[in-house]
C-alpha cells in the first residue's frame, strides 16, 4: 500500500510540475510538490533503490537548477524546471538521510 501511494505521488508530482510549468502557478503549488516530494522519499525508494536514485535525483537538482537559470527567460520551460526542482528536493533529502541513518545503523 505505501508503494502504491509513493508511486501515485510520484506520478502526480510530476504531472503537477509539468501542468503548473504552463498554466501559471497557484501559491498552494510549491507545498504541493513538497509533500509529494517528501511522500516519495518516505515511501517510494527502497534500500536497493537509493543509490539509482540519489545518483538520479542529484541530477535530476543540478540540471534543474542550472537549466531554470538558462531557461528562465523562456517562461514555460523554466517554471517546469522550478516546479521539478521543487518536487526532488524534498525526496532526495529524504532518501539521503535514510541512507545515513542506515549506513550509520550497520556499523
Amino acid at each position: 500500500m505505501a508503494f502504491a501511494m509513493g508511486s501515485w505521488a510520484f506520478l502526480l508530482g510530476v504531472i503537477l510540475a509539468v501542468l503548473f510549468g504552463f498554466v501559471g502557478e497557484a501559491t498552494w503549488v510549491p507545498w504541493v510538490l513538497v509533500l509529494l516530494g517528501l511522500i516519495v522519499g518516505l515511501l517510494n525508494i527502497t534500500d536497493k533503490e537509493v543509490t539509482p536514485f540519489l545518483t538520479a535525483g542529484v541530477i535530476l537538482v543540478i540540471t534543474s537548477s542550472l537549466g531554470g537559470n538558462v531557461l528562465g527567460s523562456i517562461g514555460v520551460l523554466g517554471a517546469v524546471l522550478e516546479n521539478m526542482l521543487t518536487l526532488f528536493v524534498p525526496a532526495t533529502i529524504i532518501v539521503a538521510l535514510k541512507s545515513v541513518f542506515s549506513l550509520a545503523k550497520s556499523k
